[in-house]
């Protein structure tokens, strides 16, 4: 499934750091990359239900992060497995990597951008982080729309705090339609005849902690903790309420994948909660993550499809499509592995959100990871534009895709219609 094979990742490794066993008695902050051995997706539910964070799945390992608390309890189940300190050219952005924005960077843009486009934008928040940062959102619509008058579409981005090309591909989405209303027929009408809210940054106390003081630390989850050395943090896609608790997240504070201690205990995730069930025009979602170059589709907590047929097929479809404007592999997000209160099994499941995952560019650790270079921010932003105006295009009836009725011809990419079945 991946284009470097184990062992060239192996000797990499080896040639940078030093080999660490399961039994290392490195302290709970300790990162380390792992390779199990691994060929069902019951067996990967099982390890990240462990807290491990699977970042590559392969036909017969995964490659994940984790702390040494997981490592003993992988050696308990009896999963064969290898594990490495995460050399120093894995812990840093590359040179040049000013583009991405930080917290304050993204802050001033945002409110200088909603001064500049005042009649289509607004720029709020719509609540505080653990760390009382705020969460910021910006609603583009057109002018003299009523809030809740029109269909809406939401886009979330960087739930988890390393993945910081998840922050510039919904960034980078509003100063594309801002900046192309009344210039662009296209852009316009959507504009004119949708409620676009946009949330770049769910994180941002994680996303501060991730690049403060270098080499960049690989973080998470939120920083939810009584103090320095007792943060572990939430993972905010385990926190969703939605069947929160099952498979696929774990009850340990320690883990990558710690679930909180109830659904919807963090006040980032009680912020889009509240966000989203306030605003019964939302009928479609994406949030971004990075990376593997997919695009997921409820369920994550169950191998079953989603009951309602005809919704599976509107995700099904939509998938397949946005999968042929990207080149990124369509499929439901539990045929990787069971995942447990994430964000679009809560939104489809408690609202009929049509809801789906993206996990951006790269396709691997090795192509740059949470960590590539700013040189590839323009062609990853220009390559999810057109599914993003796709799906905002469908906000007023995602069903839409599954009747014989196209869309307009100028709101999508040419070669992917009609669908194939």
């Amino acid at each position: 499934m991946r284009k470097m094979s184990i062992l060239s990742l192996v000797f990499l490794l080896l040639s940078l750091t030093a080999f660490k066993s399961s039994d290392s008695t490195s302290s709970l902050d300790t990162t380390t990359l792992v390779k199990i051995d691994a060929s069902t997706r019951e067996e990967r539910t099982e390890i990240t239900s462990l807290g491990v964070s699977i970042e590559e799945v392969h036909d017969h390992y995964i490659v994940g992060i984790c702390r040494p608390a997981q490592l003993t309890a992988l050696k308990a189940k009896g999963f064969l497995f290898e594990s490495f300190s995460l050399p120093a050219f894995l812990l840093d952005f590359p040179p040049g990597d000013s583009a991405f924005h930080n917290l304050q960077e993204l802050e001033s843009e945002m409110k200088d951008l909603a001064q500049t486009y005042s009649h289509i934008a607004t720029l709020s928040s719509i609540g505080k982080s653990v760390e009382g940062r705020d969460l910021w959102m910006m609603r583009v619509s057109g002018p003299q729309i009523l809030e809740g008058e029109k269909s809406g579409i939401i886009f979330l981005g960087t739930h988890h705090a390393r993945e910081h090309l998840s922050t510039e591909v919904p960034f980078s989405l509003i100063k594309h339609l801002l900046k192309n209303y009344g210039k662009d027929e296209k852009i316009t009408k959507l504009i004119n005849e949708r409620e676009i809210w946009i949330i770049p940054l769910v994180n941002p106390d994680g996303t501060d902690y991730d690049i403060t003081n270098p080499p960049y630390k690989w973080w998470r989850k939120n920083r939810q903790g009584k103090g320095a050395e007792s943060i572990y943090g939430v993972d905010l896609n385990r926190n969703y309420g939605y069947k929160w608790g099952g498979q696929g997240a774990s009850s340990d504070p320690s883990s990558e994948t710690y679930r909180g201690a109830s659904a919807f205990s963090e006040s980032e995730t009680q912020a889009v909660k509240a966000f989203i069930d306030s605003h019964p025009n939302i009928t479609t979602l994406l949030s971004y993550h990075t990376f593997s170059e997919l695009i997921l589709y409820p369920w994550g907590y169950t191998y079953d499809s989603i009951e309602d047929q005809r919704a599976f097929k509107v995700h099904e479809t939509m998938a397949q499509a946005m999968g042929r404007m990207t080149g990124y592999r369509p499929q439901q997000s539990s045929d990787l592995y069971l995942t447990s209160g994430d964000t679009t099994d809560w939104s489809f499941g408690e609202h009929k959100i049509i809801s789906f995952t993206f996990e951006l560019y790269p396709a691997n650790m090795w192509d740059g990871g949470f960590y590539p270079p700013a040189s590839v921010i323009e062609d990853v932003v220009r390559n999810n534009i057109p599914p993003a105006l796709y799906l905002i295009e469908y906000a007023n009836n995602p069903y839409r895709v599954i009747t014989t009725i196209r869309p307009r011809d100028f709101l999508t990419v040419s070669d992917v219609w009609p669908p194939k079945p």
